[in-house]
């Protein structure tokens, strides 16, 4: 995927360490502002985010399949064209730390310090947890919308906010509407069943060097996404990982507890922006 169009980006704060934001399965970037924008400060001059729509997501173009190194190259193009010099600490959520992970594996130059929040470096099986909301997606008549009222009350997920969530991928143009979110291509995935290729972990990332900067390691305690098991596989290729497990906290961690992801967030590029 390298060399295509640049992802879609939007940028929060004009000084600082250079913070790049990456979403999980069928978010946006536009999910991590409210971070972004505390981090950067009512004066803009905390940090310079940029929050991104990873391939396959909110604005950004579809690929013809789906492969982390295709997702991490295409990070790293579009970072590179942002600020070429740059070092980047870089954000990732569950289907982004995974991708952020391998950017960080495959690009050290290009990573200063890495946060992983609620994801794990191994195979997570299959996409069953996330079958139905699929399905939910497909079956939502998208010719007959009237409007988005009408869109939420078809809508069959019973819970406000993973519904908030999905629908935000559903996008008006003119008289129709669209899913910007490729959903053809995660319900293909999706029935592989353990063939997952979301789902896995690239098998690559064991043939690269473990990545020796800093990187944070951030769980929601009430979430099953990360278990003791799995540190030993995540200490193997970041040897200098920092676990953090935020109380409360689902495996939406920085939706659930914002300012406890921000202060830990601050706390952690603090040596980026400490004087010479």
């Amino acid at each position: 995927m390298s060399g295509a169009a640049p992802l879609h980006t939007l940028s929060v704060g004009t000084a600082g360490p250079r913070i790049a934001f990456l979403h999980g399965l069928f978010g946006q970037g536009r999910n991590w502002s409210q971070i972004a924008k505390a981090l950067a400060g009512p004066d803009g001059t905390g940090a310079r985010s940029t929050v991104v729509d990873l391939p396959d997501h909110g604005r950004s173009p579809w690929s013809q399949e789906f492969s982390f190194e295709g997702y991490a190259a295409s990070v790293a193009d579009t970072l590179r064209g942002i600020d070429a010099d740059a070092s980047w600490v870089v954000v990732g959520h569950s289907l982004g730390g995974k991708t952020a992970m391998l950017l960080a594996l495959q690009h050290p130059e290009l990573v200063s310090r890495l946060v992983v929040v609620d994801i794990a470096p191994k195979s997570y099986g299959s996409l069953e947890r996330f079958s139905g909301y699929i399905e939910e997606m497909q079956h939502l008549p998208l010719a007959e919308l009237t409007n988005r009222g009408d869109a939420e009350a078809r809508f069959e997920e019973p819970n406000p906010g993973v519904k908030a969530f999905l629908l935000q991928n559903l996008r008006r143009d003119g008289d129709s509407w669209r899913w910007q979110a490729n959903l053809d291509l995660f319900a293909a995935d999706a029935a592989t069943g353990t063939d997952s290729v979301i789902a896995a972990w690239p098998e690559s990332a064991a043939q690269l060097p473990p990545f020796t900067g800093p990187v944070l390691w951030i769980a929601g305690s009430e979430s099953t996404y990360i278990t003791d098991e799995d540190l030993p596989a995540m200490r193997a290729l970041f040897p200098k990982v920092r676990q953090l497990t935020v109380k409360g906290a689902t495996h939406w961690v920085h939706t659930d507890a914002p300012e406890i992801v921000v202060e830990a967030l601050r706390l952690f590029i603090h040596p980026l922006t400490e004087p010479a």
